[in-house]
């Protein structure tokens, strides 16, 4: 079982809570200076003074939504590398967003000793920035998912969401591997969000659509022998009945762990609550910039390089424009799952215009563009921009070697047309990292967490160097 924090009991009924809302409103609106846009503070409910310290809301006034089809939806974690791009996006298509995050992540920097090589603005600020630029409303919430849960319920049932987009979650395997409080941190932090959302969504009874982010690495990244399929497989019983059954699990982390338990709350809830679900088996997100963040500095997304928390390729890019080598894990045959960032937000997009209908299975996408083996895209940049390949020991425990073929086909059948790995974009995050190089800490791209005891002394003697390494270790490292 996972330990959640218990939440008080509230000590005023709904019916309160909802006239405290409205008059609460009423007096912010009053109060707001006019002006080219207003600011809309709604109170908070009464629950604890440590929630309503940590709930302020902030709204920017704009135009009506667009055309039929547009929903209010909520983006939990929509501070994040993949939540504010993506909040940006289903604003500009017209949706009415609000953006719910504990700011968590800002923290976690502060812990690292290592920010976003991108300097990333206030969400007041953001927000602000995206009404000037765009003439449309994103509120902001200052929450904690997985402690504040009668302010979610509440809030769930003053705003009744047509769609909620979970990016809640510690996201980085590293980080979820580092010592026994960042692994408790992500298995609290991750299942306690995720519970606390489907508990809210039934209490509230709201009908409302989960979509929410997980990983290919659910599946694991052995050589599985065929094509992954999109979530579930067919399977045929000793006694020659045919099922469907859930793919099984194989998670490689703690980080992984969460998402795969995640996929096990979504199919109880939706079998005893006919909760309408849909989740995305995302691969590694790479690119940094999305046509919505490049229309104002104040916009800009987070770009993450360290150890723990840069993603493989947007490391790789990073360093090629630096002149640092770009270190490879292991013998490098590890294959991945990619796709960009601005695909994330449009398979976002796609997934809220295509909810399941009540009662049905929950739906699940593998949300790639393709794969490739790392060493092969540490090649590609050696040959393009001339950067140097040093072969680390690798600080995970997982396969040196693995193929890996996956199903994609029903994001395409809905339209998208996937960004693949090109120079073009490649030099777009070259030019970011070399803008604000002067950011970067180098001593913090070699990598810091360790999969177990086995992995931290084999990666004991792992250092940046400045001559390229010629052979690369091929110890396998499972275990």
């Amino acid at each position: 079982s996972v330990p959640l924090t218990p939440s008080p009991k509230p000590k005023t009924s709904a019916k309160n809570m909802f006239r405290f809302l409205a008059a609460a409103a009423a007096l912010a609106l009053a109060a707001s200076p006019a002006g080219a846009f207003g600011v809309r503070r709604l109170a908070t409910l009464p629950t604890t003074s440590a929630a309503v310290a940590r709930a302020p809301r902030v709204s920017m006034m704009a135009g009506e939504n667009g055309a039929g089809g547009k929903k209010k939806v909520m983006v939990l974690g929509g501070d994040g590398f993949c939540g504010w791009p993506t909040a940006l996006y289903l604003s500009e298509q017209g949706h009415d967003v609000m953006i719910i995050d504990n700011l968590s992540r800002r923290k976690i920097d502060l812990d690292l000793g290592c920010d976003s090589l991108t300097p990333i603005a206030s969400p007041e600020e953001r927000v602000a920035a995206w009404n000037q630029v765009s003439g449309r409303t994103i509120e902001f919430i200052n929450m904690d998912i997985a402690e504040d849960y009668d302010l979610l319920v509440q809030l769930i049932k003053a705003e009744k969401p047509d769609t909620v987009v979970h990016f809640a979650e510690q996201r980085a395997a590293p980080y979820s591997m580092r010592s026994g409080k960042t692994k408790r941190y992500t298995i609290d932090n991750n299942l306690g969000a995720t519970h606390n959302l489907l508990c809210a969504v039934v209490e509230s009874e709201v009908d409302v659509h989960i979509v929410h982010l997980g990983t290919m690495g659910v599946y694991g990244y052995n050589t599985s022998g065929g094509e992954i399929p999109e979530g579930y497989i067919d399977v045929t019983m000793p006694n020659g009945d045919k099922n469907k059954i859930l793919h099984p699990a194989y998670p490689g982390s703690i980080y992984h762990a969460t998402k795969c338990l995640d996929a096990l709350l979504f199919q109880f809830y939706q079998k005893n609550d006919q909760l309408r679900v849909t989740d995305l088996h995302q691969g590694i997100v790479w690119g940094t910039t999305t046509p919505q963040t490049a229309k104002d500095e104040r916009l800009i997304n987070r770009f993450d390089y360290d150890g723990d928390y840069g993603t493989v390729l947007n490391r790789f890019l990073m360093q090629a424009a630096l002149d640092v080598p770009l270190t490879v894990y292991g013998t490098g045959g590890q294959t991945r799952a990619f796709i960009h960032i601005s695909d994330t937000a449009r398979c976002i997009d796609i997934a809220i215009n295509n909810p399941p209908e009540s009662g049905a299975p929950v739906e699940i996408f593998n949300q790639i563009a393709e794969t490739r083996r790392v060493r092969d895209i540490a090649n590609i940049l050696q040959e393009q921009c001339g950067a140097q390949v040093q072969f680390l020991e690798n600080p995970r425990a997982e396969a040196a070697e693995n193929e890996l073929d996956v199903a994609n086909a029903k994001f395409c059948n809905l339209g998208l047309k996937p960004i693949t790995l090109q120079e073009g974009l490649f030099s777009e995050v070259r030019d970011v990292a070399q803008k604000y190089s002067d950011r970067c800490i180098k001593q913090k791209i070699l990598p810091t967490a360790f999969w177990n005891k086995k992995r931290a002394q084999a990666a004991s003697t792992n250092e940046l160097k400045t001559e390229k390494t010629e052979d690369a270790p091929a110890e396998a490292v499972e275990a």
